[in-house]
């Protein structure tokens, strides 16, 4: 249905006569819209002739309000508000200060770095709300592919056939051993060096480039215990189980457990990563996140 909208009310003129109302005289008015003086006065004029009745009293050069532009200001007044309001979202969009971020990870970058840029985000940004989750790689990569996640953050992947991968940092893989455990005295852990000693491997990705190093070292990888995340290895490793070798961001979560933390040789990188969807525009506030999480992670 078309509407006939030659006698609606101009959003400009109730503007003029808002800030009359507020203003109380003509020079303000002006003042505050950075318009003549003339400009109020023949707005008034016109939003007068629309309206049908008269909003002011003419007293010489005085203008004051009737009861009908008093009853008019309050129905005036709410969208005002409504339109400053606004205002003020599309100023927080612009700036990217507001807004709603879902974000899937998993284990060893959701309990451990994320959180850390989360907080000084989220106290930048007060209208900004945040959905987060923290999810096995699988389900991860599923909420993004089908946007129930804006953004996925993963260890150990580099690519993917139907996401963009956003490689956040590079770093060396961990190992983590109970406090008293042999091994402690070293500087460094190669797999020569675990070879006989009680291992809590890994199922997932990162358990693969962990079993990859040992065979580029010509030692077999022969776990007592198997577990999914790393996180739980450094809880089995704190009870005395065994050694683990872990990704550096979950050893650093679990710190204040009852176990030591040494690099592991030769060097096995782990990439942190973003995942989007494949030639999705990302809202600000997505982007931005991202780029905190880089330079946190890059530390």
């Amino acid at each position: 249905m078309k509407l006939n909208r030659k006698n609606d009310l101009s959003l400009r003129l109730l503007e003029i006569f808002e800030a009359l109302m507020r203003c109380q005289t003509t020079t303000g008015a002006a003042e505050d819209l950075g318009i003549s003086q003339p400009a109020v006065s023949n707005g008034i004029i016109s939003l007068e002739k629309q309206l049908g009745f008269a909003l002011f009293e003419r007293t010489g050069r005085k203008l004051r309000p009737t009861e009908d532009a008093r009853l008019f200001l309050g129905e005036v007044e709410p969208l005002f508000s409504i339109l400053r309001n606004i205002e003020t979202e599309a100023r927080d969009l612009r700036a990217a200060k507001s807004g709603r971020l879902r974000l899937s990870t998993t284990p060893p970058l959701g309990h451990g770095a994320l959180p850390a840029v989360l907080s000084p985000f989220l106290q930048d940004r007060p209208n900004a709300t945040v959905q987060y989750s923290v999810r096995r790689l699988e389900t991860v990569m599923q909420n993004v592919q089908m946007g129930i996640a804006d953004i996925g953050f993963v260890l150990g992947l580099k690519t993917h056939m139907e996401l963009d991968i956003i490689p956040l940092a590079e770093r060396n893989m961990v190992c983590v051993l109970p406090v008293g455990h042999p091994l402690a005295e070293l500087d460094a852990i190669s797999p020569k060096d675990l070879h006989g000693h009680t291992l809590i491997g890994l199922e997932s990705q990162i358990g693969t480039t962990i079993h990859n190093a040992f065979e580029d070292s010509g030692v077999p990888f022969h776990a007592k215990v198997i577990v999914r995340y790393c996180h739980t290895a450094c809880i089995l490793a704190s009870s005395g189980i065994g050694a683990s070798v872990v990704d550096p961001y979950s050893a650093l979560f679990a710190s204040s457990l009852n176990i030591i933390t040494r690099p592991f040789v030769p060097e096995t990188k782990i990439v942190a990563s973003a995942a989007v969807r494949r030639g999705s525009s990302l809202p600000r506030i997505a982007v931005d996140f991202i780029e905190l999480v880089k330079r946190e992670l890059s530390k």
